[in-house]
C-alpha cells in the first residue's frame, strides 16, 4: 500500500522550458540507469535531443529503458526507434497491436504516465510529453503544463514501479526486443534530500482503479481555506464534484481553471455541462484562453499539492494508466498555488458566472444536457471493451528480477 515518505526535495517545473533542460542534463550525467515512460515521444528537435541523450547514456554503459504509448507515439519513425535499440536502449511500445485492433478496441486504455528516473536518485513526474509543443517558443498552440523534479526516498518507490512496468514486457501489453532486466543501482535506500513529504500514486485497470481520485477526494473533504485546481480535462465523478461543492459550502475558496481553447472539443463541451452545478455551488470557474492548457496540478490549504499525468475526466479516472506525485510541503504548495493564480490573474481567462450562464442559447443548453447524460453512462459502457492484462504476474516478475540481481552481484 502506498504511503507518505518524509525527506524530499521537490522542485516545480513549468513547461518544457524548465523540464527539458533539467531532464536532459540528468540523463546526460547518468552512470547506471535511465528509466523513461511517456505518452508522446515526438520526432522533432525535443524528441531527437532525448533520443541522443538516451543513446549516449547507453553507450556509457548505463541500463536505459524507454516505454512509450503505441497510440500517443504512433508516428515515431521506425528508423529512430531502431537507432536507439542498436545503441543498447531497451525501447518498447505499450500495446501497439495490429493497427485495426488498436484503433478500435484499445484506444481508450492508454499508457498516459510521464516518468523519468535517473540512477535511482532523481525522478521527474508530471504531464509534459517529449515534444516541442510543450515549450513556450512553439507559438500560440503551445501546451501549458507542469512537472516535478523529486529527490528522496520516494524515488525508490517510483523506480521500482517503473522497473516492474518494464518487466511486464514479458506480457502482451508491450512489444519490442529486450534483455533480462538487471539492477545496476544499489539496493540501499535513497537518503533524505529535504523536508517535504511525498506520496506516489498510480492508476491502472487492475488493482488501483481509483487511488488518485480517492486521494483527491479525501484531501478536498479536509480543506479548510482554499482549493486551487488547474486541469485541462475536467469531468470527474459525482463524489469529487460533491466534495468540491461541500468545500465551497463550508466557506472554502474553490478555484477551478480548465481549458477554454477547443483543442479537444468533446472535452471542452463535457466540462461545460458541469458549469451550472459548479457556479451554483459557489465554485469559481475560469476558462483559460491564452494557450492550450495541458496541466494537471492542484494545491489545497497551505501544505498539500499534486503534480502528475492524471486529468480529472473519465479517460484518466476510468481507463488510462496514470501517475501523480502528492506533496505535503508549504513551499511546494505555495509554488503550485502561485502558478494557478498567475494563470488566472495574468492570462487571457474567462470567468464563468451566472451572467455567462444566462447568455447561453437554448440549443447550447440542450446540447449540454444531452452530452452530460451520455458521458455519465459512457465509462460503464466502455468498460465492456477488453482490458489489458499482462501475461506475467508482477510479483512473479519481481521475484525473478531480484533472483537475477542476486546472481549478477
Amino acid at each position: 500500500m502506498a504511503a507518505w515518505h518524509p525527506g524530499h526535495s521537490v522542485e516545480v517545473l513549468e513547461n518544457g522550458d524548465d523540464f527539458f533542460p533539467q531532464a536532459l542534463e540528468a540523463i546526460g550525467k547518468a552512470q547506471k540507469e535511465v528509466l523513461l515512460e511517456t505518452f508522446i515521444f515526438c520526432n522533432d528537435d525535443i524528441g531527437q535531443a532525448f533520443r541522443d541523450a538516451l543513446i549516449a547514456a547507453a553507450e556509457r554503459g548505463a541500463w536505459v529503458s524507454a516505454l512509450v504509448d503505441g497510440w500517443g507515439s504512433y508516428y515515431l519513425p521506425r528508423d529512430m526507434v531502431d537507432e536507439m535499440r542498436r545503441a543498447g536502449v531497451h525501447f518498447h511500445f505499450y500495446e501497439p497491436g495490429p493497427k485495426w485492433l488498436r484503433s478500435r478496441l484499445n484506444i481508450l486504455r492508454r499508457m498516459h504516465r510521464k516518468l523519468i528516473v535517473v540512477d535511482g536518485e532523481t525522478a521527474f513526474i508530471g504531464g509534459i510529453n517529449l515534444a516541442h509543443n510543450h515549450q513556450s517558443d512553439f507559438g500560440p498552440e503551445f501546451k501549458q503544463d507542469y512537472a516535478a523534479r523529486v529527490r528522496g526516498p520516494v524515488v525508490t518507490e517510483i523506480r521500482n514501479f517503473t522497473r516492474n512496468a518494464f518487466a511486464a514486457c514479458a506480457g502482451k501489453d508491450v512489444s519490442g526486443p529486450g534483455s533480462p532486466m538487471v539492477d545496476p543501482v544499489s539496493d540501499g535506500a535513497v537518503p533524505p534530500a529535504g523536508e517535504a513529504q511525498a506520496l506516489f500514486l498510480t492508476r491502472d485497470n487492475d488493482h488501483n482503479l481509483t487511488s488518485i481520485e480517492n486521494h483527491y477526494i479525501e484531501r478536498i473533504q479536509q480543506a479548510e481555506r482554499r482549493v486551487s485546481i488547474a486541469n485541462a480535462y475536467f469531468f470527474p465523478g459525482y463524489r469529487l464534484l460533491r466534495a468540491l461543492r461541500d468545500a465551497a459550502r463550508r466557506g472554502v475558496q474553490v478555484q477551478l481553471l480548465i481549458q477554454g481553447l477547443p483543442g479537444s472539443p468533446l472535452a471542452k463541451h463535457a466540462a461545460a455541462t458541469l458549469y451550472d452545478f459548479l457556479v451554483e455551488s459557489d465554485i469559481e470557474v475560469y476558462e483559460y484562453w491564452e494557450h492550450q492548457l495541458h496541466g494537471k496540478i492542484a494545491a489545497i490549504d497551505d501544505d498539500w499539492a499534486t503534480i502528475g499525468s492524471s486529468n480529472l475526466d473519465p479517460f484518466s479516472l476510468c481507463f488510462n494508466l496514470e501517475a501523480n506525485l502528492f506533496v505535503r510541503d508549504k513551499e511546494v504548495n505555495r509554488a503550485v498555488h502561485a502558478h494557478v493564480q498567475q494563470l488566472i490573474e495574468h492570462s487571457d481567462v474567462r470567468r464563468i458566472d451566472q451572467s455567462w450562464l444566462r447568455r447561453r442559447t437554448l440549443l447550447k443548453w440542450l446540447r449540454s444536457v444531452l452530452l452530460y447524460h451520455f458521458l455519465r453512462y459512457f465509462p460503464g459502457a466502455a468498460g465492456w471493451l477488453p482490458r489489458l492484462h499482462p501475461k506475467a504476474h508482477i510479483n512473479e516478475l519481481r521475484d525473478q528480477i531480484q533472483a537475477r540481481d542476486s546472481h549478477n552481484r
